[in-house]
């Protein structure tokens, strides 16, 4: 699994795409989908995330099972680690890949990029040399906080199954099932007083399949949906669902993948915690045959998601050339 946000995605390597989002407008968030999960009714279920999922390709989900308690012990051990002196974070630090603490400036005014990536599942890529041993308690509760989550995720991924007129473990198998990757980015945005001028992640959709994210509080998160920005409103306990480009293509465009961002906020630390679940790099993914046919041909070539990455990494350097190249020199 490679992490998006590593490669150079900040606004100056996606310049054609960041002038375009740059210039819509801020919409509202009333119409951010939240759907509640205790309701007993499965095809009302089906039928509130299929929709979330064909409109917009985010949604908040609450009543979703995962113990409160478990969200306030995971957050309270993030904000820990990222309270830690800097040496401290260090013994975490990135060696080249994509895993483990990293702290870097973006450009901008203020524009800070401080994180913590580490692969969750299965347990045969795991390498707790990445995961923080301060605080104590941070493995132990990520670890419990990481079943939870693929249960919610399997669970998301059957009645987006049923709304296909496929069987209920189509798209969990169609990633891999139980060897699809799960990994954690810890992001911590600093209070900044340009707040108003600083993204503290630049639009982007994910390069997986599905992300399942909580953020503290404090607001930033932003979707784009009819040409503008929308802010997720702050619901306590609940798990903003973010659909990335494999599903969108497995489904041949049934389903969205949504252009978000993130905001930095003037006063306080804004820190969000998204769970990426992506298939293994040797794996073919494309629109399944079910749902494509005469009427309705594959829109997208199959591809090992490790070539997928190649290409769309390849396709951000070449849109900066193009750019570069257009914009004019200066004496």
């Amino acid at each position: 699994m490679v992490d998006e946000r590593d490669q150079d995605t900040s606004s100056s390597s996606l310049p054609s795409l960041s002038k375009q989002l740059a210039g819509t407008t801020l919409g509202g968030s009333a119409n951010v989908p939240v759907v509640d999960l205790s309701v007993s009714d499965e095809e009302f279920l089906v039928r509130e995330v299929v929709k979330a999922s064909e409109e917009w390709g985010i949604f908040q989900v609450v009543n979703h099972g995962i113990p409160t308690e478990l969200m306030q012990q995971l957050q309270v051990a993030g904000k820990q680690f990222f309270d830690l002196p800097e040496t401290e974070k260090e013994a975490v630090a990135k060696e080249g890949g994509f895993e483990g603490y990293k702290r870097n400036y973006l450009g901008g005014i203020d524009n800070w990029d401080e994180h913590l990536f580490h692969r969750l599942s299965p347990p045969s890529i795991i390498n707790y040399k990445y995961w923080p041993k301060n605080p104590p308690q941070y493995r132990e509760v990520t670890e419990e906080y990481t079943k939870h989550i693929k249960r919610l995720t399997e669970m998301i991924l059957g009645w987006l199954s049923e709304g296909l007129d496929l069987p209920r473990v189509a798209l969990t198998q169609s990633i891999g099932d139980d060897t699809a990757e799960y990994a954690l980015r810890i992001n911590f945005y600093p209070p900044t007083k340009h707040s108003e001028l600083t993204i503290g992640a630049a639009a982007h959709s994910d390069m997986g399949a599905i992300a399942l994210l909580v953020p503290n509080e404090v607001p930033g998160l932003q979707a784009f949906k009819d040409e503008q920005w929308f802010d997720l409103n702050y619901i306590n306990s609940a798990v903003v669902v973010i659909l990335g480009d494999q599903l969108m293509r497995i489904t041949n465009g049934r389903f969205k993948n949504v252009f978000h961002r993130a905001k930095s906020d003037r006063e306080r630390v804004r820190i969000s915690w998204p769970i990426f679940v992506a298939p293994r790099d040797d794996m073919s993914i494309g629109p399944l045959p079910e749902l494509t046919g005469d009427d309705n041909p594959p829109k997208f070539e199959t591809l090992l998601y490790k070539d997928y990455i190649d290409k769309k990494i390849k396709g951000w350097a070449l849109e900066g050339l193009h750019s570069l190249l257009k914009t004019p020199k200066t004496i």
